[in-house]
């Protein structure tokens, strides 16, 4: 086996070291702060972001080239699409469609530098990127300044059936990684792609199908993850959202006073981008979600008017460029913040 896939995979043990007591006891899910969160194998079910379809399905030879984002402290310590808890310091990554886990090798096409990364998550979902990254691993790739990076996608078979095998026997993190590394030494023989183990109970694998499957959009709210969310204020109001403090008021499709700018697009003219939450009839329910997503960057509330009346805007930044300020709105509408965009200004 080739010695770079041997160092790469053991980088990639030796990061969770310090985990592997924390994930000896058979707990799952939930729990405080100091509970481990092991997760599950998950392929699941079909899913609509943006008017695209994505169909997961189990793959362990899958090769892409695209662009990869990446996304740390507003997501620090919340469930990943699995069930485990997100560390920006662990070598993980999002896809849209692989099972959870898989193991795949990253290599930044600008500057040959490559990492081993284990997917535990869903996204990115800006169209033109195919791969949300760990801070950490985004360092190895050195993208973090620039915020994204062309790159390649290699998926490492032999690992990723390692690691399927050890989720669906219960195994967390720590024995997923300890699998890769056993496979890397050649201590570890993984089974036959053709030899699927059976999932546990509640797990959904869904056979292959041609993805991704795009939908055209329609003029309709943004669809929401299928993944649970932590609850937080809509910003679409009814006149009986919220116990009636909107005194009446229905708020649909708020004008935002400022230009939508597609989550790809890298340079635009503009004196600054943002990204737009929500748009309220009070300011009270403006304050509750800003204090609900002040963990994702600079927020502040501004007023505005939409159809004559006065309109609370939630928006955080500003950023440079359209693609940073997309990075975050990635984020928020993983996290349940569907009518998460950029704007500019």
């Amino acid at each position: 086996m080739p010695a770079v896939r041997i160092l790469g995979t053991l980088l990639l043990v030796g990061s969770l070291a310090g985990f592997l007591s924390a994930c000896g006891s058979s707990s799952r899910g939930g729990g405080g702060a100091g509970t481990a969160q092991r997760g599950s194998y998950k392929v699941g079910a079909p899913y609509k972001i943006d008017g695209v379809t994505y169909t997961p399905q189990e793959e362990f030879n899958r090769t892409e080239t695209g662009v990869a984002s990446w996304y740390g402290p507003g997501f620090h310590g919340k469930s990943t699409a699995n069930g485990e808890r997100y560390d920006q310091s662990e070598r993980t990554a999002a896809h849209r469609t692989l099972q959870m886990p898989a193991i795949v090798r990253v290599t930044n096409l600008d500057n040959g530098m490559s990492t081993v990364v284990r997917i535990n998550d869903r996204g990115p979902f800006a169209r033109s990127r195919v791969i949300d990254l760990s801070r950490t691993a985004a360092q190895e790739l050195d993208i973090v300044r620039n915020g994204t990076a062309r790159v390649r996608i290699d998926q490492l078979p032999a690992e990723s059936m390692a690691v399927r095998d050890v989720a669906i026997s219960g195994g967390g993190p720590a024995e997923q990684n300890a699998a890769v590394a056993q496979v890397a030494s050649g201590q570890r023989t993984a089974p036959a792609a053709t030899v699927a183990a059976a999932p546990p109970p509640g797990a959904v694998v869904i056979p292959p199908q041609p993805q991704p499957v795009v939908v055209p959009s329609q003029p309709a709210p943004q669809p929401q993850p299928v993944w649970p969310t932590t609850p937080q204020p809509p910003s679409v109001e009814t006149p009986v959202a919220h116990g009636g403090r909107g005194g009446g008021l229905t708020v649909a499709s708020l004008a935002s006073g400022a230009a939508a700018v597609p989550a790809s697009t890298s340079a635009l003219a503009g004196s600054g981008f943002y990204v737009q939450t929500g748009a309220f009839s009070t300011m009270e329910n403006a304050e509750r979600q800003r204090g609900a997503v002040r963990s994702y960057g600079t927020s502040e509330v501004s007023q505005a008017s939409a159809g004559g009346r006065d309109v609370w805007r939630v928006r955080l930044g500003p950023y440079t460029t359209a693609d940073a300020a997309g990075i975050v709105a990635d984020r928020l509408k993983r996290s349940g913040y569907g009518d998460a965009r950029v704007v500019s200004e």
